[in-house]
């Protein structure tokens, strides 16, 4: 299916006029180059979003909604990846669609490896970032620490987006990397010999390529197949799933909670912590996914629980299974981790603004192994009376 995803327009005198590149929902995200001065840095560009593929001549469509602004940048000449204000307000997959636009056009320029030298280069950036660039130097044993610490510069390395149906969006950089269709994103677990938390995962078949979800190192149930190229060759419909929910332990809860804490930044923590204590762990079923928030509950597939059973079935001795254990854990916080952190970020951003200040300064806190302890072996009794 033949679609355009990307739009570029340029001035005369070779500024860039605006810029749109499709997203994998259907609607365009576009730049407009020096909209503001209203920016804690000065002078930004600011993104829209638009239902429908941009017009001619570089005005913003009717039907745009501004998002967010980041860093001017001289487009025909990009030396930097640009801090955005807001990357929470950006659509789901709109961080790599704008970074991918960067990417394809510092590319064509000939443009080294781009810093990034804004503030809070976390994980999720890091990521997206791994989407279109590659990291340098390659050699670093941590690479997301040295992206932390400003050690990392990022090398142009587009991907082909490709829109093979209606519903159906590809990536492909090589390989297949990454899938959406009807909103819900798969992705590969390996980029550039980092390893990401997949639990809706593209992998090889020998039939072809499979998205699917994934847990503890076992395939649960497959959704797609595709071809080597994209293509869908059918969608696989798995038996609905059964079972009824019931309450997890509470102290896999808070070992869960203590994990995410742990995993977060740190003025973030004791919100996170707030957050798990208003919300209850249930093993269920979860229709399509692994883990849903809703309410005052986290439900996690029950599968995941009877993947744990099956290891801690291999498992040679107590301390393979309390590996397995801490894994399992450590997986579930994945699951729940961003619903968690979303709830805390509300949390903090709700208070005044000197409440807000204080809380950022306030000191790294500690604890929560014990917790995490106490979480693990409350998850080997129930994985062990599930199993």
């Amino acid at each position: 299916m033949e679609t355009s995803v990307l739009d570029v327009r340029w001035r005369p005198d070779g500024a860039l006029a605006c810029a749109w590149v499709r997203i994998p929902d259907g609607s365009w995200l576009g730049v407009e180059p020096a909209a503001t001065r209203d920016a804690p840095w000065g002078l930004a560009d600011r993104l829209w979003r638009a239902r429908g593929a941009p017009g001619a001549g570089a005005a913003i469509p009717a039907d745009a909604v501004a998002l967010s602004v980041l860093e001017a940048l001289d487009w025909p000449r990009i030396d930097r990846i640009p801090v955005l204000a807001e990357p929470g307000r950006l659509p789901p997959g709109g961080g790599a669609a704008v970074l991918n636009l960067l990417a394809t056009l510092a590319a064509r320029q000939g443009a080294a490896a781009l810093p990034y030298r804004g503030p809070y280069p976390g994980e999720r950036l890091f990521l997206t970032l791994l989407e279109a660039f590659r990291y340098v130097p390659a050699g670093v044993d941590d690479p997301l620490a040295a992206f932390v610490a400003g050690a990392l510069a990022w090398a142009p390395a587009p991907f082909e987006p490709r829109f093979v149906a209606d519903d159906l969006y590809v990536q492909w950089r090589g390989r297949i990397e990454k899938v959406v269709r009807r909103g819900v994103a798969y992705y590969r677990p390996d980029w550039q010999g980092v390893r990401r938390h997949a639990p809706r995962r593209v992998r090889d078949a020998p039939d072809g390529v499979r998205c699917g979800l994934w847990a503890l190192g076992r395939s649960l149930e497959d959704h797609l197949l595709l071809a080597p190229d994209g293509s869908l060759v059918r969608a696989l419909e798995p038996p609905a799933p059964r079972g009824v929910a019931r309450a997890a332990a509470p102290r896999v809860w808070a070992g869960v909670a203590a994990v995410v804490a742990a995993q977060s930044a740190p003025p973030l923590a004791p919100f996170v912590r707030r957050a798990a204590e208003a919300l209850t762990l249930e093993w269920g079923p979860v229709p399509g996914d692994l883990a849903r928030t809703d309410g005052g509950r986290a439900r996690v597939d029950g599968r995941v629980l009877t993947a744990l059973g099956d290891a801690l079935a291999e498992a040679p001795d107590r301390t393979a299974r309390v590996a397995a254990a801490l894994t399992a854990l450590a997986e579930i916080a994945a699951l729940v981790g961003d619903a968690l952190r979303a709830r805390a970020q509300a949390a903090l951003a709700a208070l005044p603004p000197e409440r807000q200040a204080a809380a950022l300064e306030a000191p790294a806190g500690t604890g929560g192994a014990r917790e995490i302890v106490e979480g693990v072996e409350a998850l080997l009794a129930e994985a062990g009376a599930a199993a």
